[in-house]
C-alpha cells in the first residue's frame, strides 16, 4: 500500500498546473477558473493520499511494536475482517464511530 500510495503522490506531485501568473500569454477569466478548480482538486487528492500514507506507515510501525491489531484507543481487538478491508485501521468499530462522531 505505501508503494502505491508513494507512486500516486508523485504522479499528483508532477500534475500541478504551471502558475497563473508569468506563462507568457493572456489567459482568459474562464481559462483561469478552470486552472484553480483542478489546482483545487489536484491538492485534495494529494492531500488525502498524504493523510492515507500516514496511516499506512502508523499501521507498520504498530506491526514492529506488536500492537497491529490492537484499537489504539481502547485496546481492544480490531475485527479481522475490519483489519481486511481496511489494513491501516488503527481503531476498532466503536471507537472509530465515536472519533467520526467528534469531528
Amino acid at each position: 500500500m505505501r508503494a502505491d500510495l508513494d507512486r500516486s503522490i508523485s504522479i499528483l506531485q508532477g500534475e500541478h498546473p504551471a502558475p497563473l501568473a508569468g506563462q507568457g500569454y493572456p489567459q482568459d477569466s474562464a481559462d483561469a477558473g478552470s486552472t484553480l478548480s483542478e489546482t483545487d482538486r489536484t491538492e485534495a487528492i494529494l492531500h488525502s493520499a498524504r493523510s492515507q500514507r500516514d496511516e499506512v506507515v502508523a499501521a507498520l510501525a504498530r506491526i514492529e511494536d506488536n500492537t497491529y491489531g490492537r484499537c489504539t484507543d481502547c485496546g481492544s481487538d480490531i475485527p479481522e475482517g475490519r483489519l481486511e478491508a481496511r489494513p491501516d485501521a488503527a481503531r476498532c468499530v466503536n471507537c472509530q464511530a465515536k472519533r467520526a462522531r467528534r469531528r
